[in-house]
Order: structure tokens, then C-alpha cells, then sequence
């Protein structure tokens, strides 16, 4: 396989092939039983040793920086995320009352979610798995990609520890202000203005604040992986869990089984405006399917709408009770948009949605397995990784065009600086 290979078409063969040494390395690679939730922190996610360089490093070190939306770690920190979360107009756009309505949503569901993750063990496992995905990556880009290594493990959230002020500053007091460059390397495959966009806008912002317009040195040298919906390991690492998951029926209804591919919804004001989500959570589905041979039934189904304005249906618990009510009582829910467990698959999908189903009957209900430490996800993130590293380019070229009822003017600066990078478009389109 060669880089110059486009995603789209490698074949199966040809990436199960490629990943042969990385799933051998990371057989055994599963958590720690030791590994738990921390207590309290306000330092960075991952220590990182000092910035230096090998003889083989013509363009390190190279800083990849993981962007999630994050996960309150203890029960007491969910006020503070939900306050931070109901903040962004990016995410839940809110309108002109944003700032009085965002802090009275985020008070009233403080208590009721904070049952929650105390319900699944007191906090969110997005941190530990971020953490973990990322050092393993950056050990297999080290040996793919010596020109420039070494690669060191960031995690930066939009909404959670640590958040993207804590991580910028980390990188400048490691160096990567003066030396090196740095990858914001998205966790959301499909691109979103609420998640992806919202983040970028966020590290933009602090960019500006921590670094000025025109560092002295230059400032850190940003590249963006901003979407990855199709990429052929991130679809076999979904194709396994499902059929994994289809292998626990017995064989005679097994080709029956529904699959419902489950992300999380957008406010259809998002959607209206011509965010490309639901296109690309399309396509990853799309993507799924074929490599499945459509070889079941299958529905994508939308999750964790909140508040009362319309947001992108058929919801997931909806679309569920009404096939189990149709006899359809045998399906797998799959979270096609995440790449780990968090609460909407250990809460929302577990212990809702399968227990409602449950009890009317969908004895059949189960979920197929999040990404989590799979090495084919593992080793889809280093060819991700490894191919934007040696392409050149600021990131990609759909990045550049805005959507078509976007006007915030952020949203246009942010994109101008993120491309402007390495000079891979001349200009955003506005």
C-alpha cells in the first residue's frame, strides 16, 4: 500500500494486510485493570517528556492533538460541563437568550444527569480511552513515520478536562511554540459545525490569545484532520464489532436482524443551514453496509435530542419501541459517530433504550461493541494520521467551503487561519 493509494479505494484485503503488525502489537494492549477515573486533575491528560529529536527527524516533533467534546470524570464536575456545554451556541444554539437560557437548561438537568454517570460508574470513560488511542497511535507513527517523529499525545476537550487553554499552553511550555508542528486530529469522523467546527473555532480562539496574531518565533505550525467518514479501517473496525455482535444469534435469524445505526441528532437549525453532518453519517453507514455485503436490514436513527425545538429524527428509542411493537424484536444498536464509549451508549443506549425494549418484548436488543481499544480502529487512526503528515497539506479541501447559510464571522476566521497553514487553498469561500 502506498500513500499516494486514495482512501476510498483500498480494498479490504489490501487494508486487513496493513494491519496484520498493528494488530499484533496491540493484542494485549487492553486497559489496565488498575486504570480508574482521577479524582481531581487540572494538568494536561498526557505527560509528555521534553521536545527533542532524532538524527531520522527532518520535520518533528510532531505534537497530535486528540479533539473530543470531553466527559465530566466525577459526578461533581457535571455542573460545570453542562454549564460549559449549554454555553456554546456552536453545539445548542440558543439564540439571543444563549446566556440566560444556557446556565437555567444546564442547573435543572444537573442533578438528573449526574445520576447518570453516577449510574455508570461516576464519571466518563472519553478521557481514559482518548488517552490510551492516542499514545498508541503516536507508537506506530514513530516507526512509519521517523521524518517526523517523535510523535507526542495530546488530548484537548471543548467542553472538559483538559480543556483546549490547558492543552495549548502545555504544548508552548513544551516547546512546540519555537519547534515542531502540531495536528488537530478530530475525534468526530463525521465533520459537524457543532463539534468538529466548534472545536477548531475554540483552539482558533486560544491560538489567538496565548500566541497574538504574529507569534515571535513563528508560533506553533497547525494541520487539521477534520474529517475521516469513510476511511477504510475506521469501516472494517465497525463491520467486526458488528459481526461479532451478530454472531451471538443463532443462525437461522441471523440475516433478519436489524441493524440500527444510532448517532447523535443535530438541532434542525443546524441542519437547515447545510452542515454536512448527516451526509457523512450517511456515508459511514453507507460504507458500513457495503462491507457487510448488505447482508442485513438496517436504519440510521438519531439519539440525544434535547430542549423542545425540532432536531434531527427518527429518534433512536422511538425508532426502537416502534419495530419491537412490529415483531421486530431482534436488532443491534450501533454507535456509528463515536469512537469510544461515553454516556450515550454506557446510559442512554444500555440502560434506557435496551431496558425499555426489553420490557415490551425485545428480548433480541443489544448493542454492538464501541471502538474503544480495537487495533484495526487503532491502526485506521495511524494511516489517518500518517497519510495527512505526509501530504502536506493545512487540511482538507471541503474545510474551505463554508456552509451555505453560514454567517458567523468566526467560523470564517478560524478556517482562514486553519488553511492558510501550509497555503493548501488560496481562499475560504464565503
Amino acid at each position: 500500500m502506498t500513500l499516494q493509494t486514495p482512501c476510498t479505494r483500498l480494498s479490504r484485503r489490501a487494508f486487513s494486510s496493513m494491519l496484520i503488525s498493528t494488530s499484533s502489537r496491540l493484542k494485549s494492549a487492553s486497559l489496565p485493570s488498575s486504570w480508574e477515573f482521577p479524582r481531581h486533575h487540572r494538568s494536561m491528560a498526557t505527560v509528555v517528556p521534553p521536545v527533542t529529536q532524532s538524527s531520522t527527524s527532518r520535520n518533528g516533533p510532531t505534537a497530535m492533538v486528540f479533539m473530543n467534546m470531553g466527559g465530566p470524570q466525577t459526578v461533581n464536575e457535571v455542573g460545570p460541563f453542562l454549564s460549559r456545554l449549554f454555553a456554546d451556541a456552536d453545539l445548542i444554539p440558543l439564540g439571543r437568550l444563549q446566556n440566560y437560557l444556557g446556565p437555567l437548561i444546564s442547573r435543572r438537568r444537573t442533578p438528573k444527569i449526574q445520576n447518570q454517570y453516577a449510574a455508570i460508574g461516576g464519571g466518563s470513560p472519553i478521557r481514559k480511552w482518548s488517552e490510551y488511542q492516542s499514545a498508541e497511535m503516536c507508537k506506530i507513527l514513530d516507526e512509519r513515520c521517523p521524518e517526523s517523529a517523535p510523535h507526542k499525545p495530546y488530548v484537548a476537550f471543548r467542553y472538559a478536562d483538559p480543556l483546549t487553554e490547558e492543552m495549548y499552553q502545555q504544548l508552548l511550555d513544551d516547546g512546540f511554540g519555537k519547534q515542531g508542528r502540531a495536528v488537530a486530529f478530530t475525534q468526530y469522523p463525521q465533520y459537524s459545525c457543532s463539534t468538529t467546527g466548534s472545536s477548531l473555532n475554540e483552539l482558533w480562539k486560544w491560538r489567538i490569545r496565548l500566541e497574538g496574531k504574529e507569534p515571535e518565533n513563528g508560533g506553533v505550525r497547525w494541520s487539521v484532520i477534520d474529517r475521516w467518514p469513510v476511511h477504510p479501517g475506521l469501516i472494517e473496525a465497525f463491520a467486526q464489532n458488528i459481526e461479532a455482535q451478530l454472531a451471538t444469534y443463532p443462525s437461522e435469524v441471523r440475516k433478519d436482524v436489524v441493524l440500527l445505526f444510532s448517532a447523535h441528532s443535530l438541532p434542525m437549525s443546524v441542519v437547515n443551514r447545510g452542515d454536512t453532518y448527516p451526509a457523512e453519517v450517511a456515508a459511514t453507514v453507507h460504507a458500513v453496509m457495503t462491507r457487510l455485503n448488505f447482508s442485513n436490514p438496517y436504519r440510521l436513527c438519531w439519539q440525544s435530542q434535547v430542549g423542545p425545538s425540532a432536531w434531527l429524527g427518527a429518534q433512536t428509542s422511538d425508532t426502537v419501541m416502534a419495530y419491537v411493537r412490529k415483531g421486530h424484536t431482534d436488532l443491534v444498536l450501533i454507535p456509528i459517530a463515536f469512537t469510544s464509549d461515553h454516556i450515550e451508549t454506557l446510559f442512554e443506549l444500555d440502560q434506557e433504550v435496551i431496558h425499555e425494549a426489553k420490557q415490551e418484548g425485545g428480548t433480541g436488543v443489544k448493542r454492538a461493541e464501541s471502538l474503544n481499544g480495537s487495533p484495526t480502529f487503532i491502526g485506521a487512526l495511524a494511516d489517518v494520521a500518517e497519510r495527512h503528515l505526509r501530504s502536506g497539506e493545512g487540511c482538507s479541501r471541503q474545510m474551505g467551503i463554508r456552509c451555505q447559510g453560514c454567517k458567523s464571522e468566526r467560523c470564517l476566521e478560524q478556517k482562514r487561519f486553519f488553511m492558510n497553514t501550509e497555503r493548501s487553498v488560496e481562499e475560504v469561500i464565503r
